[in-house]
């Protein structure tokens, strides 16, 4: 097979997942990376000894990284220490009532029977039936391609999907077992960020109350960037060229075919592009209206997963009654998911996550200080202003210094917020948004925008906005996915 030379565009987790695999199958592969360091959002900020990860905060589902370094003949401990935490996180409910959700299957039951006699059983049932959609799932549907329903015409798969009660909600699920409000929230929460609300989620997604609370919440010591350090490090391994600084701004097409990559520094000859920029962005702005799959209509019909406001915080002093992980919902869920889908506005009251990695982890914050990550769930394309940024703020700050029962903003030293203007401007993002598209019915596998362009040969897209899903994990599946596919079509003479 004759080596070919390969732009991937971004160097997010899909991209640098894509470069590296293709890497491997002996392709010269260079990455453009528009920002001055890789990891897309799971870049880290530095400032007077603290260390944020500006992106994502959750380790879940740890196998799909150690089968990614598995490929390159490397495991996680060559890159980090990874450990579990326990408990996953802790819940803050109103009436100044807190559940912290243990780690272990058996104290969990025990959590379930205390709050609701006879839900343990139940419980058990549920995570039984999230185990077998998770497991089916990750065999036989994550990795397909989506460009076709045919991918799915078999009937041992049909008959799977019929027991994955896709046209369930993942609330039906949940209610139909357990009546305590405080176990719905735990398990109805991951949808919040998965971009729907539990009614409108496929009870398929149950299958990430297994990744919860079965496969367990985990940290790498050092931060989540470490693993951006780990991806890197295999690409570069692999040959692959990581170039930052380096946006692009247009993909020239000739005859068909994506020949030159355009960025603000120069040019750059291609036999493949990988797309792992935001598809929208790549569609709308770096193609001319020819090339384009979709309109600007499609992306203005569909469900965008939340933006957020975020706020990065280094605090002097030590903070107590604070886990790894914080879910504030002391307020109403309902509302705020309405606020988020149905009615597009910035919340009245909102539930929140505070991340304290210090608390796990020193290295992340100087001695006796501690290193907070606020996020705060709002919806995509809203307006954006410093001073609504500040309103809520102080209105996250109040409401944790209640609860801890301790003041601390006069013990901020570092503060740097974090929002809508933000992603677009640093990611092209559309509308802002933090996680890709919402993972409704009608937005999964092949009702997701294509990995392949129909009109354009060699021009490939991977990451958040297109199968699997957003993530983490999605993401460096979507890169394998991309990968294995040029790869089966360069060896059938397609490309």
């Amino acid at each position: 097979m004759q080596p070919r030379s390969i732009i991937v565009i971004g160097s997010g987790f899909a991209g640098l997942s894509a470069a590296s695999s293709l890497a491997k199958q002996g392709h010269r592969v260079t990455v453009l990376e528009k920002n001055d360091q890789p990891g897309g959002r799971a870049r880290a900020w530095q400032k007077d000894g603290f260390v944020f990860d500006m992106g994502p905060s959750w380790y879940w589902m740890p196998e799909v990284f150690e089968n990614f370094y598995n490929i390159f003949g490397k495991t996680a401990s060559d890159f980090y220490t990874l450990i579990r935490l326990n408990p996953s996180y802790r819940v803050f409910f109103s009436n100044q009532q807190s559940v912290d959700v243990p780690a272990s299957r058996q104290e969990l039951l025990e959590l379930f029977e205390q709050k609701e006699p006879g839900s343990a059983q139940k419980l058990n049932e549920f995570l039984n039936d999230a185990e077998y959609k998770y497991r089916t799932a990750m065999t036989d549907y994550v990795h397909r391609v989506g460009n076709s329903l045919t991918e799915f015409f078999d009937i041992k798969l049909i008959l799977k999907s019929l027991q994955l009660n896709l046209f369930r909600s993942l609330r039906h699920e949940v209610r139909k077992r357990f009546r305590h409000p405080q176990l719905i929230s735990i398990l109805e929460f991951p949808v919040l960020f998965l971009g729907s609300t539990p009614d409108k989620t496929p009870a398929l997604y149950s299958m990430m109350n297994y990744a919860d609370l079965e496969l367990g919440t985990w940290y790498p010591m050092g931060g989540m960037h470490r693993i951006v350090k780990a991806f890197v490090q295999i690409a570069t391994e692999q040959g692959v060229q990581i170039k930052c600084n380096e946006e692009v701004v247009r993909i020239e097409i000739r005859k068909g075919k994506a020949r030159l990559v355009h960025t603000r520094q120069g040019s750059y000859e291609a036999d493949l592009v990988v797309a792992g920029s935001d598809y929208q962005f790549t569609e709308q702005k770096l193609l001319d209206p020819d090339f384009r799959l979709y309109n600007q209509q499609y992306w203005d019909t569909r469900t965008m997963s939340p933006s957020c406001l975020l706020y990065y915080l280094g605090i002097s002093k030590k903070l107590k009654g604070l886990l790894h992980h914080n879910l504030f919902f002391d307020a109403d869920f309902e509302q705020h998911a309405s606020e988020i889908y149905a009615n597009p506005r910035w919340p009245t009251s909102p539930l929140f996550y505070v991340c304290a990695p210090s608390v796990t982890d020193n290295s992340v914050a100087p001695e006796g200080c501690e290193n907070l990550f606020l996020l705060m769930p709002i919806a995509p394309g809203l307006t954006d202003d410093e001073h609504t940024r500040e309103k809520y703020f102080r209105m996250m700050i109040q409401r944790i210094e209640a609860r801890l029962g301790e003041k601390f903003s006069d013990h901020i030293i570092v503060k740097r917020s974090y929002c809508i203007r933000d992603f677009e401007q640093d990611y092209h993002a559309f509308k802002g948004n933090a996680y890709g598209l919402a993972n409704t019915l009608m937005q999964t596998a092949v009702f997701k925008p294509k990995m392949i362009s129909p009109k354009v040969s060699n021009l490939f897209y991977t990451g958040q906005l297109t199968v699997p899903g957003p993530g983490v994990p999605p993401s460096i599946i979507s890169g394998q996915i991309v990968a294995r596919e040029i790869d089966k079509r360069i060896r059938q003479n397609q490309l």
